[in-house]
């Protein structure tokens, strides 16, 4: 009853402070995205680049900035991890092969952060530091940067400029993440997450043996890893380390960073669009959504089946037990709700149905809130579908913030809703029809179905975590998976862009009596429902063989 109650007082505080920074930090974003004032080290940037700051890019060449964007950052990032052997220790460690090199250039560059090595044993400091964290600052301001745009899409019209991505991806990493990482490095840092440069320490232990203590710039990367909905840990065991998570205490506040810019956003498009009630709309939607995923993964974990789980009292195998479950389950559910990825629990020792709303999360888009940027859009691309089906009902054409939704939208709109599953559930389907991949299984049944598709569907909406169970670093799956992360971010940045492109040149439709309402009770009851029966449709054969099947067995 008290880790009960520990939990309430868990969960209770962390939606009291969002619900705090949500206006303020909300706010903000939109000053920063829309004033015109630049900034002298922002304009250093901008000459040292070539970009003209006063352009205004149409959705085509704000698609080919990101693009080209991506393209260079993966190109890098191979190399770096390529040549990290020559690079300033630490030490002695050796370069990556092709494979895994491709597969965490694509997983850092798209914000999935999905990693198939040990973190502290592949890379060194130089890479962290160079490569992984910088691809944290700038994939996370790059979800910002096109969720922006597909606001601006809304609020403009007769136009086919959605602004420009150089100065959105310079404003938000200097003025949005940079400023919040910094404050928040030294909270950890003062908390006892380590933050050094120092050669690796071998160590006698209390048994006699010897033990090599890594250290490194962990506080750093810690803060912009949650912030910025990456993931990637600096240690293998990801914030289940006691280096990347020390106390409960930090357990919050990694939770808290996660989610907060994602809660924040829609009061952000509320305020850009010129009606803060759509934003609390689309806020209300991702907080019930979020709050019905942590309700049933923290039962399904407490429901404790077998002899060893009902003696103790709940479903612990795989939890930090200096955490326990109820705050294991919530930053499982956050870690998935968000595209993050990282963990402080095994998930894979979950309770089948505790694993199966976990894959549910992700599976829904990840838009309760989502990921920086990308929650957003996820949800206001479900949004413009949900009232075309409203419009379908009544018989007139439908109108989102006072634009039509004809064929054009609609099939960006499908498209992008289309991608994912698409993604994953191929990639599940190939790994199983392989003999040499299914080998590489070692759970056999639903429960390895699972863990196949859980890895697919993670790579697919870019969130990173894992299922385990599968030696993934393998050829196959490095290159399957990281073609799995490039498409799963490229695409639907596509479909969101050319959305955000046909809503700009529309002009304005006034509201009429016909036009339905999208700040009311009724359309979050709309947009929730859609949002689950359209991922129960797509998902739920896959879910029926993996871990509902496994529940039931069990």
């Amino acid at each position: 009853m008290s880790s009960t109650w520990a939990g309430i007082i868990f969960v209770g505080t962390l939606i009291i402070a969002l619900a705090l920074v949500h206006k303020p930090l909300g706010d903000y974003i939109a000053r920063v995205l829309t004033g015109a004032k630049h900034l002298r080290a922002e304009k250093i940037v901008y000459r040292a680049g070539g970009i003209d700051e006063q352009a205004d890019q149409s959705w085509s060449r704000y698609l080919r900035s990101v693009l080209a964007f991506s393209v260079v950052s993966v190109i890098f990032l191979y190399v770096f991890l390529r040549i990290q052997q020559h690079l300033w220790p630490p030490y002695a460690v050796p370069g990556m092969s092709a494979a895994q090199s491709w597969n965490t250039a694509a997983s850092f560059v798209t914000n999935t952060n999905w990693q198939s090595y040990s973190g502290e044993n592949a890379l060194g400091y130089v890479v962290q530091m160079v490569g992984l964290a910088v691809q944290n600052f700038v994939s996370a301001a790059v979800g910002i940067a096109v969720a922006i745009a597909l606001v601006r899409g809304f609020a403009r019209n007769k136009t086919e400029r959605l602004g420009n991505f150089w100065v959105d991806l310079t404003r938000i990493c200097f003025r949005v993440l940079l400023p919040v990482s910094i404050v928040f490095a030294i909270v950890f840092v003062g908390a006892g997450m380590v933050q050094n440069l120092h050669h690796y320490a071998d160590v006698t232990t209390l048994t006699g043996g010897s033990q090599t203590i890594t250290g490194g710039p962990v506080a750093s990367q810690e803060v912009i890893k949650e912030l910025g909905t990456n993931g990637g840990g600096f240690y293998n065991v990801n914030s289940a380390h006691p280096f990347e998570n020390p106390t409960t205490w930090t357990n919050w506040l990694e939770i808290f960073l996660m989610l907060a810019i994602s809660f924040s956003l829609p009061r952000t498009f509320g305020r850009m669009v010129g009606d803060k009630r759509q934003g609390y709309a689309i806020v209300a939607v991702m907080a019930l959504l979020a709050v019905l995923s942590l309700g049933l993964n923290t039962a399904a974990q407490d429901a404790h089946h077998g002899t060893v789980p009902t003696a103790v009292g709940a479903a612990t195998e795989g939890t930090e037990a200096r955490f326990g479950v109820p705050d294991s389950a919530a930053f499982a559910t956050a870690t998935t709700v968000t595209s993050t990825g990282a963990v402080d629990s095994f998930h894979d020792s979950y309770t089948s149905l505790a694993g199966a709303t976990l894959l549910l999360n992700m599976m829904l888009g990840e838009i309760a809130p989502g990921g920086t940027g990308s929650g957003l859009y996820g949800m206001l691309v479900l949004a413009v579908l949900s009232v075309f089906i409203a419009g379908l009902m009544v018989g007139r054409t439908p109108e989102y913030l006072g634009k039509k939704l004809g064929g054009r939208e609609i099939k960006f709109a499908s498209l992008y809703i289309l991608t994912t599953p698409a993604i994953a559930l191929v990639g599940t389907a190939l790994a199983m029809a392989l003999p040499g991949e299914r080998a590489s299984m070692l759970n056999s049944g639903p429960h390895g179905l699972s863990e196949v598709l859980y890895a697919f569907t993670s790579a697919a909406n870019n969130n990173g975590s894992a299922f385990a169970g599968i030696s993934v670093n393998t050829n196959w799956y490095n290159s399957a998976l990281g073609v799995a992360m490039l498409l799963g971010r490229v695409l639907p940045i596509v479909f969101v862009l050319g959305l955000a492109g046909s809503l700009a040149r529309q002009k304005p439709t006034p509201a009429s009596d016909g036009t339905l309402p999208t700040h009311k009770l009724l359309f979050v009851g709309l947009l929730t429902g859609v949002s689950l029966i359209v991922v129960g449709l797509t998902y739920f054969p896959a879910l029926a063989l993996g871990p509902l099947a496994e529940g039931l067995h069990s």
